[in-house]
């Protein structure tokens, strides 16, 4: 293996689905209530990250919410798990073609970094079909901090495929800042998709080694992932 592709979710390869109400309900079912969440950013963050901020906003303290937070995960899954048939995520276009063209491309190994706990994470890409591309990732269930989640999953492809990645040989692809920083943060390459709510400039100047309008292009999107950075 020589090239490692870790990949964020929403917004780069899914958007919609049942999770944010799913979440809303959750917070106010096991804390009572959801915080400021209307108009809250909840982008390229984790979801423990949203759970704190919302919570510390309206008033709990640190303690309180690790001790509920448990419950607002089960809590969160089930009312996911119990919407998501009828209220599938829907695959951003170009997503299905570029994942079944580097899943039969030697030397490439494909993972997940995303905020996203990980069976929320599963179900989400399970809804569309697409879990089956990702044996390995960093989610938001190892770390708060997003920064920190190359680092899980580059020691997992490592275990998975006995192969020790270098960071340059890695490529964190996302469609926010957030998920930029935190792959420059892990010494990856980074590739910016404007697929979700910033465009071609945000990502640019949040320092993305490349950044595309969307992966629609299969060939220009496995150049740019696979080529020289």
């Amino acid at each position: 293996m020589k090239h490692l592709l870790l990949f964020d979710i929403d917004g780069t390869l899914v958007r919609g689905g049942p999770a944010k109400d799913a979440f809303h309900e959750a917070l106010e079912a096991v804390f009572g209530t959801a915080g400021p969440i209307q108009g809250h950013d909840f982008s390229g963050k984790t979801d423990p990250q949203i759970a704190r901020e919302l919570l510390a906003a309206a008033g709990f303290s640190s303690r309180e919410i690790e001790e509920g937070c448990p419950s607002l995960w089960e809590d969160y899954l089930s009312r996911m798990g119990d919407r998501i048939s009828d209220n599938p995520m829907k695959l951003i276009p170009g997503v299905a073609e570029l994942l079944q063209h580097l899943d039969g491309t030697d030397d490439v190994a494909l993972g997940l970094l995303t905020g996203n706990i990980v069976e929320g994470a599963r179900m989400k890409l399970g809804s569309v079909g697409l879990m089956d591309y990702f044996p390995i990732g960093g989610f938001g269930s190892d770390s708060e901090i997003r920064e920190e989640l190359p680092a899980f999953a580059m020691e997992r492809a490592a275990r998975n495929w006995g192969v020790d990645f270098h960071p340059q040989k890695v490529v964190v692809v996302g469609d926010t800042p957030r998920d930029v920083a935190c792959g420059r943060f892990g010494g990856t390459r980074t590739l910016g998709v404007a697929t979700g709510r910033y465009d071609v400039a945000a990502l640019e100047e949040a320092g993305a080694d490349h950044v595309l309008q969307d992966m629609e292009d299969l060939t220009q999107t496995v150049e740019v992932l696979l080529g020289p950075f």
